[in-house]
């Protein structure tokens, strides 16, 4: 009988050695095969069966000297998003979101903010011109119980903003558990065009999130190699799931504002309707864009127009949109995504509405050519110009009434924006091409594509302070909180930066 060759130790063990690995790689490749092909999500086809609430315009005082004052509260409670279920959530004035906020141009505003919520929190004025002790960053925390009073003059055009937390570390979880609310700026112009403009009624507020409900909760933890932060498997609009809003008029504005943490959305109907783009983050545009879709990433807000015919329904949507850098990213940042966000259904009987006029009135923006430096920011998700933000470190120093180029430049495959605290600016290219009619008005907030640049003009004309510094930063949330922010003062000519101290978490007064 021949012999059987005795395989010597060392053999075996590389055997199975090898074999674990190989068996590890399948499963591996398995596992990340399994990730793709169920990344994406698709809600469209939707029933839609709760009617849309329109948060409530916040009620106001007006002291002697003309100062109009609000009262936020900011506060944990709960709400019943799906019957007999309550869900834990945070609000402002009520147990999620908050009230709608409005004033004119020239008004002096103070809001008395006042947290309940057992931690620190913020309240950021986002698109809001105003000084820096004011502007709501993780230097002006709150503490439970404390209460801060911000106040300002409006200086800017009629615009639809919002507010929001920013506390450094935690805004992510903050703003997921319903910490957000609008805040619409009037002004002469505004109230002269012939723009639908009855609150709630042909103007709607249109605050989209993204949600995940893990039972009873829905401030739930990032997928799986979801590196752009969280992602939520449907939609909900003014914290309503699958809205419906009967329409009484021929043409009805939506104020756009993705309000969520990390997804961008690309806007259209269902039925592929045009319609007026007439708004970006800070105002009106020059002159109403007609288009079919418009892209919004986490921050940005859109005006837009659509037109109704008597009984017929339409449904907002975002459609799945090709903006990253290769099929693996699109695939896991939500890229391949649809949802049906909003059905508008038009009462039987429309009352007729003016056309949307053909000149809304022009920018308060800067177009560079006085511009008195150029700077440069390269993202990363590790940091800006390959640095992490420190709250006690100024990046940037700007001198108060000068005009720069800033080109913002995203250096990998994953999605990033860019955000300025206190200014509206210009979009002057991306990549080198005209900015596309969605980017052409005033903006505060601007995605960046993977592996491309954009060309800012930005002005500083507020009040300077070198002791209290602005923020500029990606508004993916999860991207925010893990440091891909800086942070600059405005001074006088001749100031330098003053030390700055880290934020007070006892803050309050």
């Amino acid at each position: 009988m021949p012999r059987i060759p005795r395989i010597s130790r060392t053999k075996r063990v590389l055997l199975i050695v090898t074999s674990a690995l190989a068996v590890s790689a399948a499963a591996l490749g398995g596992g990340l095969l399994w990730v793709y092909a169920t990344a994406d999500v698709s809600t469209a086809g939707a029933e839609f069966s709760r009617e849309l609430a329109v948060p409530p315009l916040a009620a106001s005082t007006v002291r002697a000297d003309g100062t109009r004052v609000f009262d936020l509260t900011m506060r944990a409670g709960q709400k019943e998003f799906r019957p007999g279920e309550k869900t834990p959530t945070w609000g402002f004035n009520g147990d999620h979101l908050g009230p709608t906020l409005r004033a004119g141009r020239g008004e002096k505003v103070a809001v008395r903010i006042r947290n309940t919520l057992g931690e620190e929190s913020t309240v950021h004025w986002h698109g809001m011109h105003l000084p820096a002790k004011a502007d709501g960053g993780p230097h002006q925390m709150v503490a439970h119980g404390a209460t801060w009073t911000p106040r300002w003059t409006v200086d800017q055009p009629a615009a639809s903003l919002w507010y929001h937390p920013h506390p450094h570390g935690r805004t992510e979880k903050h703003v997921q558990r319903g910490l957000a609310g609008m805040f619409l700026l009037d002004d002469d112009r505004s109230r002269r065009l012939a723009l639908p403009k009855t609150y709630g009624v042909d103007d709607l507020p249109v605050i989209v999130q993204d949600v995940t409900f893990d039972g009873a909760r829905f401030d739930v933890e990032h997928g799986l190699l979801r590196d752009t932060g969280f992602l939520g498997e449907r939609t909900m609009v003014n914290g309503t799931l699958d809205p419906y809003k009967v329409v009484g008029d021929e043409l009805v504005r939506l104020r756009l504002l993705n309000a969520s943490t990390a997804r961008i959305y690309d806007f259209g109907f269902s039925d592929d309707r045009g319609f007026a783009l007439i708004g970006t983050d800070g105002g009106l545009l020059e002159r109403p864009a007609r288009m079919d879709r418009v892209l919004l990433s986490p921050g940005e807000r859109a005006e837009i127009v659509v037109r109704m015919k008597p009984g017929e329904r339409t449904v907002l949507r975002s459609f799945p949109h090709d903006v990253y850098g290769g099929g693996w990213q699109r695939r896991l940042a939500g890229g391949d995504d649809s949802f049906d966000v909003l059905e508008l259904r038009a009462a039987d009987t429309l009352r007729p509405s003016p056309e949307v006029p053909a000149e809304l009135g022009g920018l308060e923006v800067p177009d560079g050519a006085d511009s008195v430096r150029e700077r440069h920011f390269g993202l990363l998700t590790s940091g800006i110009n390959g640095k992490k933000v420190r709250m006690d470190r100024i990046d940037l120093t700007v001198v108060r009434g000068t005009t720069e180029i800033w080109t913002v430049r995203n250096e990998h495959d994953t999605p990033h924006n860019f955000h300025v605290h206190d200014v509206q600016f210009r979009v002057l290219e991306v990549d080198g091409e005209e900015p596309p009619p969605r980017l052409r008005g005033a903006k505060d907030t601007v995605f960046v594509p993977p592996n491309k640049a954009v060309k800012l003009a930005v002005r500083f004309d507020g009040s300077a302070d070198p002791k209290t510094p602005y923020m500029y930063h990606c508004h993916l949330l999860y991207h925010e909180d893990q440091g891909m922010m800086g942070q600059f003062v405005v001074v006088e000519k001749g100031q330098r930066a003053a030390k700055v101290r880290t934020p007070d978490p006892h803050a309050g007064h």
